[in-house]
């Protein structure tokens, strides 16, 4: 395409914004609604992702070892532990880095323990898949020297099946809205363009051929897509940056973090605005087909 006929089809996609005010802003609201809507459950089933997926990482097998075991016995110990399939790493913890770990998470009342610790020597095992730890710790509980080797037993079995289905769910709405956007802007940039099915056949019966009538009508669809997705980029930045003020610093000393604001907000508003186009240029195509078969 020649530049000069690129810059006649971008000046008639502006002035066919001016001139279908109304329909064009019914348009850019279905847009600005529908991404509004993807983007906000977008940024929910993201950060629902990052917390499942700290949770599940957080999980660990603390061995307590006997009082009685030797340093020679506690290094045999952590070899057996070592070679089990499952485990990624061992670490080991002793009964006085552990009571500093408590009097750093109760306060300085714990210190009163200082001079006579109660605490158990510990191995911190963490295992390859966050779902096998309940078959580690049961395999750990049988070696020699071990006092219990405690997981959560119960809770995080639980856990695991909540954040599955939780999972499971969200990708299917995520899926489901997305279907939903594509067939509901498609449909305001269809009626959009039914009310200018004369111009387009006017323009067919003095010879112009199919490509020429529709590069205005393809711009339009990326405009609409621009404009569209403004507005949801704005109100996700803004209410991110806010948002995450708010939280970071209450669960900076948590076990579960939110996603930081950047890059996560720019990847999410370039996707938004990626979206606008293709669903808008999409749009316009399937839109226009059938008035070019006259």
């Amino acid at each position: 395409m020649k530049a000069r006929t690129a810059g006649r089809h971008l000046r008639e996609s502006f002035k066919s914004l001016g001139r279908n005010g109304w329909m064009m802003f019914a348009s850019a609201s279905a847009v600005t609604i529908t991404l509004l809507l993807v983007g906000v459950f977008f940024v929910i089933m993201m950060n629902m992702n990052k917390i499942a997926s700290d949770i599940e990482n957080d999980v660990e097998v603390r061995v307590h070892i006997d009082l009685t075991a030797k340093a020679q016995d506690q290094e045999a110990l952590k070899q057996k532990i070592e070679n089990l399939s499952q485990v990624e790493s061992v670490k080991f913890s002793s009964k006085e880095e552990e009571l500093q770990s408590l009097i750093k998470t109760m306060g300085k009342d714990m210190e009163l323990f200082e001079q006579k610790n109660p605490l158990y020597d510990v191995f911190i095992v963490k295992t390859k898949k966050p779902t096998d730890t309940p078959s580690v710790a049961n395999q750990i509980e049988k070696f020699d020297h071990v006092e219990s080797a405690k997981y959560g037993e119960g809770k995080v079995e639980k856990l695991f099946n909540v954040l599955k289905i939780s999972r499971n769910v969200g990708l299917v709405l995520v899926i489901g809205l997305l279907f939903t956007a594509m067939f509901l802007i498609s449909n305001t940039i269809k009626i959009t363009i039914f009310a200018r099915r004369k111009e387009i056949e006017i323009m067919k019966l003095v010879g112009a051929t199919n490509w020429f009538i529709r590069w205005p009508f393809l711009m339009e669809g990326l405009w609409l897509g621009v404009i569209g997705s403004i507005l949801p980029i704005l109100i996700i930045t803004v209410g991110y940056y806010y948002l995450h003020s708010f939280l970071a610093p209450r669960l900076q000393s948590q076990l579960i973090q939110i996603l930081d604001f950047s890059p996560f907000v720019f990847e999410v508003t370039g996707l938004l605005l990626l979206m606008g186009i293709l669903i808008g240029i999409w749009g316009s195509t399937m839109s226009i087909r059938r008035f070019l078969k006259i």
